[in-house]
């Protein structure tokens, strides 16, 4: 999965399709990530030791990483994501479009 945590994600299909967010966390095992403000779902919560107040929290539940793409900083827009090696050996991600590095 080459989509990683702060990463900024266009969602390419499904209900919020066109939406820009920040990749808040990235679930690799089930190959979902949980966008900032993206397919949001309001929980009834009971009061408890841990929170004293009870009520309706938004929280953010994950979306297939199949319907994200990365949007590239310098070609400002979505683009797939290629893998080089550096010169000092370490995998690196880069913009298929442009070559810059993300």
């Amino acid at each position: 999965m080459r989509v990683r945590k702060g990463d900024r994600v266009v969602v390419r299909a499904g209900k919020y399709k066109g939406h820009t967010a920040e990749v808040v966390r990235a679930i690799p095992s089930e190959g979902k990530v949980v966008l900032e403000g993206v397919n949001v779902a309001k929980r009834h919560s009971k009061p408890t030791a841990r929170t004293y107040q009870g009520g309706i929290i938004d929280k953010f539940m994950p979306l297939p990483v199949s319907n994200v793409s990365i949007v590239c900083k310098t070609c400002d827009g979505p683009t797939r994501v290629g893998m080089q090696i550096d010169d000092q050996g370490r995998k690196i991600r880069v913009c298929r479009k442009c070559g810059a590095e993300l």
